[in-house]
């Protein structure tokens, strides 16, 4: 009853329940979807592209060496799916944020509980994925499990920053360039298909800079059992600073639009 109480005290889960709620109308859909979109996945690229790669990726099969690629790139996109309409809608659309602040909430437990439903979407969307490729046995590693930690930790990264973005711009147009030009050339480019090794020197740096690198880096050494590119401690802190930086930037932006 104590610990009820306590997180009845937290703001933020007010504003998280409200999303919980409206996704218990439409889960049924998402669960479907999250699973059959591994499935087609796995079966297109792992099997049938994996095919004409006789020699596999880094000595091991090309499905083993993709499925980490995908679920991160998967975390990655559900992060910023749930980060920019959603987001934009309610400051233009049905104001709900305005709604909120009226409640009255702070500017902070909307940010947090909003964010905490879409780490929610992602986390669950991850796991998903990683059962269906566990049933074709991609999972080469015990370390699997951590893949759920990492695909929080990069949904931060990636929501924070999108949260703000989404809560500036002046029309939604702005969230297809969003995708058009960051979105879609970061899933391409960042080691979920190929190597970023195989890429022209003067590229790589860009690949490495986006954090969902770092989100496929950990993952397969997590699901193959093997040393990451660059050391765990690297990617976690390069991550944290991105969700630091991104909920900072959040913050200023829902402050600006809901404070007079």
């Amino acid at each position: 009853m104590t610990t009820v109480r306590a997180v009845a005290r937290v703001p933020a889960t007010a504003v998280l329940a409200h999303y919980l709620v409206g996704y218990r109308r439409t889960w049924r859909a998402g669960v479907f979807s999250s699973f059959l979109l591994p499935v087609l996945t796995v079966v297109g690229f792992g099997f049938g592209v994996g095919a004409y790669v006789d020699q596999g990726v880094d000595g091991v099969r090309y499905l083993w060496w993709l499925v980490p690629g995908l679920i991160a790139s998967t975390a990655f996109q559900v992060a910023v799916a749930e980060s920019t309409w959603p987001v934009h809608s309610n400051f233009k659309w049905i104001r709900t944020y305005h709604a909120q602040v009226a409640a009255p909430l702070r500017t902070d437990d909307i940010v947090a509980g909003h964010l905490a439903f879409v780490l929610f979407r992602v986390v669950t969307s991850a796991v998903a994925f990683l059962l269906v490729t566990a049933a074709f046995g991609a999972l080469r590693s015990p370390w699997a499990v951590a893949v759920a930690p990492i695909a929080l930790l990069l949904g931060l990264a990636v929501a924070a920053p999108v949260f703000a973005f989404s809560a500036r711009v002046p029309s939604d147009s702005y969230l297809a360039l969003l995708f058009r030009f960051a979105v879609i050339p970061m899933t391409l480019f960042s080691g979920v298909f190929f190597p970023v090794e195989s890429m022209p020197a003067g590229l790589r740096p860009v690949a490495w800079a986006a954090p969902l690198w770092h989100g496929v880096d950990l993952c397969r050494a997590a699901t193959l059992g093997v040393e990451p590119r660059w050391s765990v401690t690297g990617h976690v802190l390069y991550l944290v600073a991105w969700a630091g930086v991104g909920w900072w930037l959040a913050l200023r932006a829902f402050r600006r639009q809901l404070v007079v």
